[in-house]
């Protein structure tokens, strides 16, 4: 892959890339698109990085069918597929890991210790033997993005991060590798995250800038449906994630975090006066 990328830089080709985890559903596909319409070359990595995944979690029952994967990605004219086995990665004697201060510790960074350490290395590795000169990020993980934005700022890489809007499904739930999780009955009911994220900007829009307000409007919602267990409701700072009382020019982030069953799922809203 490394080799490939110095050559593709030799011929001054624009390299696009979008790192998953593989089970690809419309969420990447959005991203695969949009890296098509502004790329010479799109690059699309699979790896489900063990890095990132906490010991009670779902590492290996994580969904992985490279092949089917591979065949969808043929349809949308994906240059390279990079699948890596975990020790081309993480090699014999890894010792080093990268880990961003003050955008981590908070919302999935409290509840998945860990979690974004993992994310915050193998995206290093990813974008070091690439080289991308975009590379592409769905608006659904707004925390890892900020990390990721802090990270290629900080490590000097010359790679643009494009942010792409949340792919919804028609109920709309976020797309979400995780949702394949659900029963058809749970599937229904996560619906009320984005039902409580959309009361929550109304209410914005008529008016509302205290932020615990906003907050327990979302609570309340999701709240509504029994068998949603929420782990967290959060308003902060778009760039700094820092927590918010009032919402005022800035971009803040409605983030929360939410159980169904043992399936836990993330969504989020941006908030600004421009809205």
């Amino acid at each position: 892959m490394a080799s490939i990328a110095r050559k593709l830089r030799r011929d001054t080709k624009t390299v696009g890339f979008v790192p998953t985890m593989g089970a690809l559903h419309e969420g990447h596909l959005a991203l695969i698109k949009e890296a098509r319409k502004m790329c010479d070359v799109v690059i699309v990595s699979i790896f489900v990085n063990p890095a990132q995944f906490g010991a009670d979690e779902d590492f290996e029952k994580y969904p992985r069918d490279l092949t089917a994967d591979a065949c969808l990605l043929t349809e949308y004219e994906v240059d390279y597929i990079f699948a890596p086995e975990t020790p081309e990665i993480y090699g014999e004697g890894f010792s080093t890991y990268v880990y961003v201060e003050g955008l981590t510790e908070t919302l999935e960074g409290a509840s998945r210790p860990g979690h974004f350490r993992g994310v915050a290395t193998v995206v290093t590795i990813l974008f070091n033997t690439i080289r991308p000169d975009f590379a592409f990020f769905g608006r659904k993980d707004a925390q890892q993005v900020a990390l990721i934005k802090r990270l290629t700022r900080d490590l000097g890489f010359e790679t643009e991060i494009v942010v792409i809007p949340i792919v919804r499904e028609e109920s709309g739930l976020a797309m979400s590798s995780r949702n394949a999780y659900l029963t058809p009955e749970q599937r229904k009911k996560a619906s009320v995250m984005y039902e409580a994220l959309r009361e929550a900007k109304i209410a914005f829009k008529n008016g509302e800038r205290n932020a615990s307000k906003l907050a327990e409007i979302v609570r309340q919602k999701v709240e509504s449906e029994p068998i949603a267990r929420i782990d967290y409701v959060a308003l902060v700072n778009g760039a700094s994630l820092e927590p918010v009382e009032r919402i005022d020019d800035s971009e803040v982030l409605v983030a929360i975090a939410v159980r169904f069953g043992n399936i836990r799922l993330i969504d989020n809203i941006i908030l600004n006066r421009g809205q």
